[in-house]
């Protein structure tokens, strides 16, 4: 079984297309001359101009793969040339220069990459890819204030540019990507997942930033964190005092006695009933009760003569 040229490209018998042309990349730059001064380097770099000039063709393969070197160099006989197998003796062109500026383009396999302002090294060998990352891709993420205060998990399915295993050719592809709510997160949190932004032969793919945005409540106004809960109370309970009954996130009713008279700027903190802080969810914020009083649309004179007597103050 031949595993010659095989070896010397560090891959198997099954190697693909894909995976000929990337050992071959990744080789050819370690042991190339110009960039490596090791005594055996120039030998290596010729075997693998060799190695990658048989591989990389169909029909010089198939014939390695069945009669060895001896068939390749040697030739093998008519008879068994049929089906497009290679009849005729190999000889490598023996410069295996020629390999390298066939496979790259040029002498410099980072010419695509590179602009003139960048300085050429080692005859004309860059030592090594600078790669940029792509600014980040921020994204609105919307939560309810239910989220926030109980914590949840989103799932956020994204299309992505994905490179494919020859390192050349791209596809895009859907990604599931999860996030973790936290009790007590505040609007603008960011949560950032590294590198999952589109591939490219070129380039560090970009972050993709989700950035909390609270959606509206019903009832509650958040305020850092505590929620503010405006209450709409008779003038008579303004003035007499009542009970207010407020349902909170958790799903508890609280019953908050309100004994004082209550006008318009008037406010009742009850605490540890607002928000987790995010640092200890087992701390909260404070519920804040505001107040709308209703006032009546009219009254009779009776009434009206009722009220000037109760509120009247004699000195």
């Amino acid at each position: 079984m031949c595993s010659e040229y095989y070896e010397k490209l560090e891959i198997n018998r099954n190697a693909t297309d894909a995976d000929i042309k990337k050992a071959y990349r990744r080789l050819a730059l370690k042991f190339h001359p110009s960039t490596n001064k090791e005594p055996d380097s120039a030998e290596k770099y010729y075997q693998l101009g060799e190695a990658y000039d048989v591989l990389s063709d169909p029909r010089k393969r198939a014939t390695y793969d069945k009669f060895g070197v001896e068939g390749l160099k040697g030739g093998i006989p008519y008879e068994y040339g049929g089906g497009g197998a290679w009849s005729s003796k190999y000889v490598y062109h023996g410069n295996p220069d020629k390999t390298f500026r066939q496979f790259f383009g040029s002498d410099n396999p980072f010419a695509d990459f590179y602009t003139n302002d960048v300085p050429v090294l080692l005859g004309g060998l860059l030592p090594e890819e600078v790669k940029t990352q792509d600014p980040p891709i921020e994204r609105d993420l919307h939560l309810s204030l239910d989220d926030l205060f109980h914590g949840c998990t989103k799932k956020i399915k994204i299309s992505r540019r994905v490179m494919n295993d020859d390192g050349y050719t791209s596809a895009i592809k859907d990604k599931i990507l999860s996030i973790d709510v936290k009790p007590g997160w505040k609007e603008g949190t960011r949560i950032i997942f590294s590198k999952e932004g589109d591939q490219g032969p070129s380039k560090i793919p970009a972050d993709i930033v989700f950035i909390v945005r609270q959606k509206s409540h019903p009832l509650f106004i958040r305020q850092n964190n505590d929620l503010i809960y405006k209450a709409q109370i008779s003038l008579a309970m303004a003035l007499t005092g009542c009970s207010v009954n407020v349902e909170t996130l958790d799903g508890r009713l609280l019953n908050v006695p309100i004994n004082d008279i209550v006008h318009f700027t008037y406010q009742k903190v009850v605490t540890g009933e607002g928000m987790p802080f995010f640092q200890n969810p087992s701390q909260r914020g404070n519920l804040i009760l505001t107040f709308g009083i209703q006032f009546p649309e009219k009254l009779s004179p009776e009434r009206k003569d009722l009220i000037k007597q109760a509120l009247l103050f004699k000195n």
